[in-house]
């Protein structure tokens, strides 16, 4: 599979027992199948080789350009807020629920919320203030 940031081969790295696809000879990359991406956060020191991997010093990839999808061909990757802090854009497949990482933002996610307590604190505020709202509009 080639990268879609930088057009690379790809290649997988273990994750315990997931395999993750890496951009280790570019960019820096990384995509996740449907599901692996959630299930990489679930385990924080597997991945620990995904936060080391670094793009390479002469690549240059835009940021501001959709991608195609590397599992569909011909499909554009829907980009999206990882989570309720609108801190980290991803790259997700409408089509197969793949997810792409530019260098830096599996990092910059774990950095967000540093357990899950936090992460579902967070959650259960912005769906309180969301019901909240609705309840007073009606």
């Amino acid at each position: 599979m080639n990268c879609p940031a930088c057009g690379r081969a790809m290649t997988e790295m273990a994750v315990g027992d997931l395999k993750v696809d890496a951009c280790s000879a570019g960019c820096g990359g990384l995509w996740f199948d449907t599901w692996e991406l959630r299930k990489v956060e679930e385990n924080a020191e597997a991945a620990a080789p995904l936060l080391e991997l670094k793009p390479g010093a002469a690549i240059q990839v835009d940021p501001e350009r959709r991608r195609n999808c590397p599992r569909d061909p011909g499909v554009v990757m829907m980009r999206h807020f990882w989570s309720v802090k609108r801190e980290v854009t991803v790259d997700e497949c409408p089509q197969c629920g793949g997810m792409f990482l530019d260098a830096g933002e599996l990092a910059r996610i774990r950095a967000e919320y540093p357990s899950e307590a936090e992460r579902h604190a967070a959650m259960q505020s912005l769906y309180g203030n969301m019901l909240a709202e609705l309840t007073k509009q009606h």
